[in-house]
């Protein structure tokens, strides 16, 4: 059984007109959803995350700072490019919440895996600074839950967003208990993600990509080396930062993904997962700016999963 985690609060999260981070992504992942293949979904609404969820991986600063300034009208800037409107708050919670949920779900033998169907999203967030259209790390919160209230040893956390995960990696920079790979186009935002860059604990393995790089290629770099290191690590969890803006399609980026890269990056992601921890497998929307590429992305994601 595939959960789908739900985030209607998401609709309400607001951004300035014209940001590519539009209320339509989740407009357009929620109708490739509800088409007749995904009837079989377990369909749950995303909780309020708490602020002792918040605190698993980012400081009380933080959060305060955050909640402190929510407009009650208008937009408030976090920084050039992340805004807060009324409703940002709620989501923003309830994406971090969504994740925790589904960790709690797949554990509690509900589910073999799960989809975090939410916005904004969350892996550019840094320990104290929202940035790239995030406020809270979703998915290093996740892998925080799992390793202490859970009791795992190991969480493998793969992004395969177009955009560097540079705020899972900082949240996650020194704990041992993870694995962190991200592959993504360099150069691009926000300039991290150097093969060099290797965590406290050689915890963190970047896999910078050029522009135009196609599937053929990223297939090439996973089979080789990503998928390989992942299985090294026998994970207890496998968390999944899922962006969908290397396609073709989309317009902030330059890698030349197909909507059947994700279905195959997928697909091996769920052989991964069932050779070293029974499936086990929570995946959460990043990325993705052509709205028909994100939906038809997504649905081919959200397929693999239930075919897994």
């Amino acid at each position: 059984m595939t959960l789908l985690m739900t985030n209607d609060a998401g609709l309400l999260h607001q951004m300035p007109p014209g940001h590519p981070e539009q209320i339509a992504r989740l407009e357009h992942v929620n109708r490739a959803l509800s088409a007749p293949e995904f009837a079989a979904l377990d369909r749950r609404p995303s909780p309020m995350a708490t602020e002792a969820d918040l605190l698993l991986a980012h400081p009380a600063a933080h959060v305060d700072a955050i909640r402190d300034v929510a407009p009650a009208t208008g937009y408030v800037a976090l920084d050039p490019d992340t805004s807060m409107s009324p409703g940002t708050w709620e989501a923003a919670l309830r994406g971090v919440g969504g994740c925790l949920a589904a960790v709690d779900a797949v554990f509690a033998g509900e589910a073999k895996n799960a989809f975090v169907a939410t916005r904004p999203p969350g892996h550019h967030a840094e320990k104290t600074r929202p940035m790239g259209f995030c406020l809270f790390g979703n998915v290093a919160i996740a892998a925080k839950h799992a390793l202490e209230r859970h009791g795992l040893e190991r969480v493998a956390i793969v992004d395969f967003d177009v955009h560097h995960g540079n705020g899972t990696q900082d949240l996650l920079w020194d704990e041992p208990r993870t694995l962190f790979i991200s592959s993504h186009q360099m150069p691009l935002y926000p300039g991290t993600g150097a093969a060099h860059e290797r965590g406290a604990h050689g915890n963190v393995i970047n896999a910078p990509l050029s522009p135009g790089t196609d599937g053929a290629t990223m297939r090439s770099v996973y089979s080789s080396r990503l998928l390989q290191r992942v299985r090294e690590f026998e994970p207890q969890l496998l968390l999944i930062s899922a962006g969908f803006d290397a396609h073709e399609d989309d317009p902030l980026a330059n890698l030349n993904w197909t909507t059947e890269d994700f279905a195959w990056i997928t697909r091996e992601l769920c052989t991964v997962a069932d050779e070293t921890c029974g499936g086990k497998l929570v995946s959460s929307l990043e990325g993705g700016y052509n709205l028909d590429a994100l939906a038809a992305s997504v649905a081919a994601h959200v397929s693999e999963l239930m075919d897994a």
